[in-house]
């Protein structure tokens, strides 16, 4: 079970604590909410107390990267106290740099003067990396730096790994005996679980053991390549046998099309975490204290082991030898955190071809004591929207706002039904 967050009276950290045992202190006066998400108490009188070793576990990814507090109890072993899952936005900046350069390259191309390019004149400091990679940095860094405020961390566990490209793409290359051992085969079965989406290739089938099936067989002249393997179930496997993809699907060719399209996926999510992960760490060590690196292969033996599912979470909890044997409840839902930005730095609409559209928009960005971010409660008595709803509000001047809740998006709640419970602070929250 989530516990919640804990603060004395000096805002030092305490242990975390039963959500029972919170809502009795809240009841009785002896603490206050300190903060929404995560829940976090301040206790009123209480200065200092014993605390246990906790330890913060990271699992960072392309995407999305886990987080963890395992306390080192002394009857039940490492337990896990807290968990999260940090989902960055660096697609959505890759595509808001792309628009921007398609919209200038276009300025250039009109009936203008020759402007020689100016792309070579600025260096780069070293160190330096994409707006899209350096996001995923900053925005795990900052999370980190907010739970040791929180909680009271003794030490931090990543993975450093490191996917090697050329080996996943040949693993008959030399130098491939690190591969060698206990954890064979890990490294390129976690990269073909993540690309197949957990699924056979050939009926979609999940939530059951997959095996790793060649899409050309070797027999004809297939190779070893990551791009020509796949995923399939037991079944999909034996009734494939050595033929090839394009006669065992010859009566699907929509799915055969769709195969040989992701069979050819690029390693871009593999090359984000190896450009993101020496800097992440460095940025780790910063901080001062003891750090337990490992890798993805060892966390999922980890995992396997004790029978966990896939999550993200719970890859964070089994990183290195603290998550060899460690309590958690597979069934428990972390919060979602979803980074979305502090607001849209563009003032001014362009058309496709770049001219500007409408007039410049306003600096204003509170309305009604709203700003869109804002975590709200909206109580709606009647309509379509009838209810009660927790979610993101985006403010609009005519004070119908739109509200994201439960996966779903409502337009058109007035700002009278709305009550803040968490200000905007660059993230949404869902549970």
């Amino acid at each position: 079970m989530q516990r919640v967050l804990v603060l004395d009276r000096n805002r030092q950290p305490l242990m975390p604590c039963h959500p029972a045992r919170a809502r009795e202190l809240l009841r009785e006066g002896k603490a206050a909410v300190f903060r929404r998400y995560p829940f976090t108490i301040i206790l009123q009188e209480r200065e200092g107390g014993e605390t246990q070793e906790t330890r913060l576990k990271l699992d960072p990814g392309s995407k999305v990267t886990g987080m963890a507090l395992v306390a080192d109890c002394t009857r039940r072993g490492k337990v896990v106290v807290w968990a999260a899952e940090l989902e960055h936005r660096g697609d959505k900046i890759r595509m808001a740099l792309h628009n921007r350069w398609s919209q200038r390259r276009s300025r250039r191309s009109r009936k203008t003067r020759y402007r020689p390019a100016r792309f070579r004149n600025r260096r780069r400091p070293e160190g330096w990396l994409a707006p899209s990679l350096q996001h995923r940095v900053d925005t795990t860094m900052t999370w980190v730096q907010r739970l040791m405020r929180w909680t009271p961390v003794a030490g931090i566990s990543t993975m450093l790994h490191r996917f090697d490209t050329q080996a996943m793409q040949n693993p008959e290359i030399s130098g491939t005996e690190y591969q060698r051992g206990e954890l064979l085969g890990y490294e390129v079965r976690e990269y073909l679980l993540e690309k197949w989406g957990r699924k056979c290739a050939y009926c979609d089938a999940g939530n059951l053991p997959l095996t790793i099936d060649h899409i050309h067989p070797k027999s004809t002249g297939g190779s070893d390549r990551v791009s020509n393997l796949a995923l399939a179930c037991f079944p999909c496997n034996q009734r494939k046998s050595n033929r090839d993809v394009a006669e065992f699907l010859a009566h699907d060719p929509k799915r055969l099309a769709r195969i040989e399209a992701q069979r050819k996926a690029p390693l871009r999510d593999a090359a984000a975490v190896n450009a993101t992960r020496n800097i992440l760490f460095g940025r780790l060590l910063e901080l001062g204290l003891p750090i337990e690196t490992g890798s993805g292969g060892r966390t999922r033996f980890n995992r396997s082991q004790q029978g966990y599912p896939k999550a993200h979470w719970i890859d964070a909890a089994c990183v290195e030898e603290t998550g060899e044997c460690v309590r958690l409840n597979p069934e428990y839902r972390p919060l979602q955190i979803t980074a979305t930005g502090h607001g849209r730095r563009q003032m001014q609409n362009m058309t496709k071809k770049g001219f500007p559209r409408g007039k410049a928009k306003s600096r204003q960005k509170i309305y009604f004591g709203f700003q869109t971010g804002d975590m709200v409660r909206a109580v709606v008595p009647r309509g379509r929207f009838e209810g009660t709803h927790v979610g993101r509000v985006a403010c609009k001047k005519s004070g119908n706002f739109k509200l994201k809740a439960n996966g779903k998006e409502m337009d058109g709640v007035s700002w009278r039904h709305c009550t803040p419970i968490h200000r905007a602070d660059g993230y949404a929250y869902a549970h």
